[in-house]
């Protein structure tokens, strides 16, 4: 996580959770929030530093003085939060009240993904090397 410099004096929070293809949700009156990091949990309130970091696939959580405590499972991202706004910006996300379900949809659909994510590198990778070769055979022969 790297600290930017310090946070504006607002009491809520305004939350952007951004997909590749649409905003996934958008609230203003943010009171907290706990993320996955590549360093472990973060917790935010609205005085704290400005700061970035990179998410991990997990249960995202949000309190908000009308929804009350809000989880949302997401995947890799990033969070930027510059004074009252924080910004998170992933891959996929899935909203729900069962933390259960949202806990094995990160493991079955985030999780699951990035292996397929190195199966097909893994083929593509083949598929070049052997490509190289036929050019190399080709030139040489």
């Amino acid at each position: 996580m790297h600290q930017l410099r310090r946070g504006r004096g607002s009491r809520l929070i305004n939350l952007k959770v951004l997909l590749p293809y649409q905003i996934f949700l958008q609230s203003q009156d943010v009171t907290s929030l706990v993320a996955q990091t590549l360093e472990g949990a973060i917790g935010l309130l609205p005085h704290r530093l400005d700061c970035t970091a990179a998410l991990t696939p997990g249960i995202l959580t949000y309190q908000t003085a009308r929804e009350g405590q809000v989880y949302v499972a997401i995947d890799r991202g990033v969070l930027v939060k510059t004074g009252a706004d924080v910004l998170i910006s992933v891959r996929n996300a899935i909203g729900g009240t069962n933390l259960d379900k949202l806990a094995a949809a990160v493991k079955e659909e985030f999780l699951n993904l990035d292996e397929q994510e190195k199966n097909v590198r893994s083929v593509l990778a083949r598929m070049e090397g052997g490509f190289l070769r036929r050019l190399m055979e080709i030139q040489h022969g």
